[in-house]
C-alpha cells in the first residue's frame, strides 16, 4: 500500500488483498491485490508465503501475514504484488506467532522481525531448495544384499548408513570421515543419486539401538535427581544451576535422548560461536542423526540448508547462537540454553530481543519444556527461580572424581609485576609446566596495552570519533580503536610537546603473551582473544592444540570463560579482578562474580587437581571476600537483596530509548520530546520512573553523539502499556523522522 500516480482500475468485486509484512521501519501492515486468483478457505494456505512487491522506488520480499476481501484503505491506490515466490509457506505458523510476540514485547516492527529470522538468501527472494541436496541410493543400490561391497570399505560403510537413514548430507558424510572421492565412485558405478532433500524424507527411528553411537554415562545422583524431575509433554521452565565441571551437559545429552526417542526434535542455544565446535562434536558423538548448526561464521548457503532442515524436520538437533532461537522447527520437543546467563543472548542492535527470554516464551506456546542451565545464573532467572515461577535444580558438586580447584587471593599491593604477573603467579606458572600441566592466564583487554602516554605533557592517544582511547598494538605495530574500528600509526613523537618519551601503559594480552615466550621459551604460548581468532577454524585448532593435553598457556579474554571443557588445565590466573569491583554500572558486581567462578571453572575439571589465584589491589573488598566465601550463589542473593532496595532489575522493568546524531542537540532534542510525551501521558510516580535524556556511557562514537532516556515500571506490563501508548505519539513526530533512534526493552544497561 503506497502512494501511486498511475491510474489502477477498479478491482472486481471479488478481489483478494495480500497483508504484507516488509522489511521497513514502519510498524504496520501493507495491502496488496493478489497476483493469482484464490478461492474461498484457500487463502490459509498463501499465509507464511513470501511475496515480492514495488514499495516506493523499490521491489521488496515481503512475508503475507493475512488475505481479505475487505481493503484498508481506497482500492485505486492499492496496487497488485508482483509475484508470490514460494508454492507452499515458508514460514510456518509458529514462527510466525513467535515472531508477533517478539515484535510486540521489543517494540520492533513486525516486517523487521520477519526479516531478522529468514536466513539472508531467502530474504533475497531466492528459491529456497535451490542447494539442499542429499546423497541417496539408487534403486540398484536398494536391490543389493546388505553386505554386496563388503570389500571396499568405506564404501560398505556409507552403504550401511543410506539403507538405515535414507539420506546423507554433505556435512554428515564429512563428519563420519567419508571422503568426496568415494561419494563420487560410488555414483559413477550407478550405486549413489544426488537428489532435493524434501524428496529423500529421513528414516525416523525411536529405537535407542539406532539412535545412539555411544552408551550414556553413568549419573551422580544429584544427575539422576535433576533428570527425574524433569517432565516432557508439557511446558516448564528449568533453572539447571550447576556447579562448573558438575556434568550439566550429560544431563542436556540424555534428555535430548528422551525427546529423540518420542520423535521430536531438540534445540540447543550456546553463547559464543567458537563453543559451536565443541558442542556439535559431542552431540554428533552421542547421536546418530541429523544435526543442523546455525550461527554467523557459516556460509549462507549452509545456513539456508539448515535452516530449511529444521523447519522440515530432517535436523533431529538443531545447535546454534541466539540467531537460532528464531529457526523454524517441525516439531519441537526441548530447549536447552546452556551458560544462560551470558550477555551474548541479547541482541545489541536492530531487533533487540533476549534469545533466552524468546525461548521461554516459545516453549510455553508449544508446550515443551526449557532448560536454562548455568554455574552462575542471570539474577533474572535466579530471582524467577527463588520466587518458584522456574523449577529450580542445582548439581553443586563435580563429576568423577573431579574437585574444586584451591582458589587463592595475590595482595598486588606494593609488588613489583612483570606483564601484570606477580612473582607468586610466574612461580606458579613454572611449577604447573613442570609437572605437564597447562595453564590460563585471564587478561580481559586485548591488544598490547589500552593507552599511549606521553611522560612529559600527559598526551593521550585518543581517537578521532569517539570518546575513547587507542588501544596499542605490536603485531602489526598500530593505534586501533575497537569501538569505531578505526586506526592510526604510532606516533614517534608526542603531538603536544614534541617529546619521544611516549609509553604505553596498562595491560593487554599481546603484552603478556611477549613476556611469557620470553620467560617460557620452549612452552607453546596461545592466545585466545578477537584478534588472534579472526581467522576461520582459528579457534577450534587452538583448542585441539590444547586438548592433545602437552604443556601450555593459554592467554586469553573471556571467550576462554564460557563453557569450554579444556580437562589438562591445572593453573589459572585472573591477572586482575579490581574492574568489576569499580564498574559504575548496577550490573558490574553480579558480571564479575559470573566471570571469576566461570573462568575459575575452567581448572581442575578432571582428575588433575585445579589452583587459582586471583590477583587483586583490593583483596580485602567485601563483595570479593563473600564471593570467595559464600559461593556464586549465596553472593547473588545478597545482591538480589540490593536491588530489590533500589528498584533495579529484576525488581524493577525497564526500557531504553537511544538518540544519536552529528549534531548533539538533534538527538538531546528528540530525546526531550519523548521526555515530555511520556511525563504527558503519565507522570511520574513510585511506579514509574524516568531518567533522562543523559549522555550514553561513550558519548561520542564513531562520529555521533549519543544520548539515552530510560523508563522504569514496577511492573512488566505497565512498562507494556505506557510504551505502545507513547510510541503511537513519538512515530508521528516529525523529530521522530529526522534523528536515528532505537528503544530497547529490559536493556542491559543503564
Amino acid at each position: 500500500m503506497t502512494p501511486n500516480s498511475d491510474f489502477n482500475p477498479p478491482h472486481p468485486p471479488n478481489a483478494w488483498y495480500l497483508a504484507v509484512a516488509l522489511p521497513v521501519p514502519l510498524r504496520r501492515l501493507f495491502d496488496y491485490l493478489s497476483p493469482i486468483p484464490i478461492k474461498p478457505g484457500e487463502e490459509s494456505d498463501l499465509i507464511g508465503r513470501r511475496t515480492e512487491v514495488s514499495f516506493r522506488s523499490q521491489t521488496l520480499v515481503g512475508v503475507i501475514v493475512s488475505c481479505h476481501q475487505t481493503p484498508t484503505i481506497d482500492p485505486s491506490r492499492i496496487k497488485p504484488a508482483n509475484a508470490i515466490l514460494d508454492a507452499q509457506p515458508i514460514i510456518p505458523a509458529e514462527l510466525l506467532k513467535l515472531c508477533g510476540w517478539a515484535s510486540n514485547y521489543y517494540q520492533h516492527p513486525f516486517g523487521e522481525t520477519l526479516h531478522a529470522a529468514l536466513p539472508q538468501r531467502l530474504r533475497q527472494g531466492k528459491a529456497e531448495q535451490a542447494e539442499a541436496t542429499v546423497w541417496a541410493l539408487t534403486i540398484e543400490a536398494k536391490g543389493l544384499p546388505h553386505d554386496a561391497l563388503k570389500r571396499a570399505k568405506k564404501q560398505q560403510q556409507i552403504f550401511q548408513h543410506l539403507l538405515q537413514h535414507n539420506q546423507l548430507t554433505q556435512d554428515k558424510a564429512s563428519g563420519l570421515g567419508f571422503s568426496n572421492s568415494v561419494l563420487a565412485s560410488m555414483q559413477k558405478k550407478g550405486l549413489l543419486e544426488k537428489k532435493c532433500a524434501t524428496d529423500v524424507p529421513p528414516k525416523i527411528t525411536s529405537s535407542t539401538d539406532t539412535l545412539l553411537k555411544e552408551a550414556p554415562l553413568s549419573l551422580t545422583d544429584e544427575q539422576q535427581a535433576a533428570i527425574d524431575h524433569l517432565r516432557y509433554h508439557q511446558f516448564n521452565t528449568y533453572l539447571l544451576e550447576g556447579a562448573t565441571g558438575s556434568g550439566k551437559t550429560e544431563i542436556y545429552l540424555q534428555v535430548v535422548a528422551r525427546v529423540l526417542q518420542a520423535q521430536q526434535q531438540a534445540l540447543i542455544l550456546i553463547p559464543e560461536i567458537g563453543l559451536s565446535p565443541q558442542t556439535v562434536m559431542r552431540f554428533r558423538r552421542r547421536f546418530n542423526c541429523e544435526i543442523a548448526e546455525l550461527h554467523s561464521n557459516i556460509s549462507e548457503v549452509k545456513r539456508t540448508q539448515s535452516w530449511l532442515a529444521a523447519r522440515d524436520g530432517r535436523a533431529r538437533i538443531v545447535i546454534g547462537t541466539r540467531l537460532a532461537s528464531l529457526t523454524p522447527i517441525k516439531n519441537l520437543g526441548v530447549i536447552i540454553i546452556d551458560e544462560e546467563h551470558d550477555l551474548s543472548y541479547k541482541q545489541q542492535d536492530n531487533l533487540r530481543y533476549s534469545a533466552r527470554d524468546l525461548s521461554i516464551f516459545r516453549a510455553s506456546n508449544v508446550k515443551i519444556p526449557i532448560i536454562l542451565g548455568s554455574a552462575t545464573p542471570s539474577l533474572e532467572t535466579l530471582h524467577n527461580a527463588l520466587q518458584g515461577r522456574y523449577q529450580h535444580l542445582r548439581l553443586t558438586k563435580r563429576a568423577g572424581k573431579a574437585q574444586p580447584p584451591r582458589i587463592r587471593i595475590v595482595d598486588l599491593r606494593q609488588q613489583t609485576l612483570s606483564a601484570g604477573l606477580s612473582n607468586q603467579a610466574v612461580e606458579a606458572l613454572g611449577a604447573t609446566l613442570n609437572n605437564g600441566h597447562q595453564a590460563i592466564v585471564f587478561i580481559n583487554r586485548r591488544g598490547y596495552a589500552p593507552t599511549l602516554l606521553c611522560h612529559q605533557c600527559g598526551w593521550v592517544a585518543e581517537c578521532r570519533n569517539c570518546d575513547a582511547h587507542m588501544t596499542l598494538h605490536r603485531s602489526p605495530l598500530h593505534l586501533h580503536c575497537h569501538h569505531c574500528d578505526s586506526q592510526q600509526p604510532v606516533r614517534r613523537r608526542c603531538p603536544s610537546c614534541n617529546s619521544d618519551d611516549i609509553n604505553p601503559k596498562g595491560l593487554g594480552t599481546e603484552q603478556t603473551e611477549l613476556w611469557l615466550n620470553e620467560r617460557f621459551p620452549s612452552t607453546p604460548i596461545l592466545r585466545v582473544d578477537k584478534d588472534s581468532t579472526q581467522r576461520k577454524n582459528a579457534l577450534s585448532n587452538t583448542l585441539k592444540q590444547v586438548a592433545e593435553g602437552a604443556p601450555c598457556i593459554l592467554i586469553g579474554t573471556q571467550m576462554l570463560a564460557k563453557g569450554h571443557h579444556l580437562p589438562n588445565i591445572a593453573l589459572v590466573i585472573i591477572v586482575d579482578c579490581d574492574q568489576g569491583l569499580l564498574s559504575s554500572d548496577f550490573r558490574g558486581p553480579e558480571r564479575m562474580g559470573q566471570l571469576i567462578v566461570q573462568v575459575a571453572g575452567r581448572a581442575g575439571r578432571e582428575s588433575i587437581p585445579g589452583q587459582v589465584l586471583i590477583q587483586s589491589h583490593t583483596p580485602d573488598h567485601p563483595l570479593l571476600q563473600f564471593l570467595l566465601t559464600k559461593g556464586y550463589h549465596q553472593y547473588a542473593r545478597e545482591i538480589l537483596k540490593e536491588r530489590q532496595v533500589t528498584g533495579l532489575p529484576p525488581f524493577g522493568f525497564t526500557a531504553l530509548f537511544r538518540a544519536e546524531s552529528k549534531r548533539a542537540n538533534n538527538a538531546i532534542e528528540f530525546l526531550q520530546m519523548v521526555a515530555n510525551t511520556f511525563n504527558q501521558l503519565a507522570p511520574a510516580s513510585k511506579h514509574l520512573r524516568y531518567l533522562g535524556p543523559v549522555p550514553a556511557r561513550m558519548e561520542k562514537l564513531n562520529e555521533r553523539y549519543r544520548y539515552q532516556f530510560q523508563l522504569t515500571a514496577s511492573s512488566r506490563k505497565g512498562l507494556q502499556e505506557i510504551l505502545k501508548k507513547g510510541l503511537e505519539h513519538i512515530d508521528q513526530h516529525a523529530l521522530a523522522k529526522r534523528t536515528r533512534w532505537s528503544i530497547d526493552v529490559d536493556a542491559l544497561e543503564s
